[in-house]
């Protein structure tokens, strides 16, 4: 993403941009950190999920065509499930 604007979201960093396509799309990057895999699909899988629950059915309501990448810190590896549910909503209320 070459345009937009970053934000820091605790051990989420959230960089988006106004979307070419008619929806909101989101990546999600996970770097290993010194972490095992099986550690780093497990954060994957839950940054996918709060998204699916928070974030896509807020943008479809108010009609928010933004791209946003989601890209852990290490400090998302301790982070529980809703710790960073709560940080990204935040995040996703103020984007919206």
């Amino acid at each position: 993403m070459r345009h937009g604007r970053r934000v820091q979201a605790g051990p989420i960093d959230v960089f988006y941009a106004t979307s070419p396509a008619d929806r909101a799309r989101v990546g999600v990057i996970v770097p290993l950190h010194r972490r095992s895999i099986v550690e780093r699909n497990r954060l994957k899988r839950r940054l996918r999920e709060i998204v699916r629950q928070e974030w896509l059915p807020r943008a479809s309501r108010h009609g928010v065509c933004l791209d946003v990448i989601l890209r852990a810190r290490p400090a998302a590896y301790e982070s529980s499930f809703p710790t960073l549910s709560g940080v990204l909503r935040e995040t996703f209320v103020s984007l919206c």
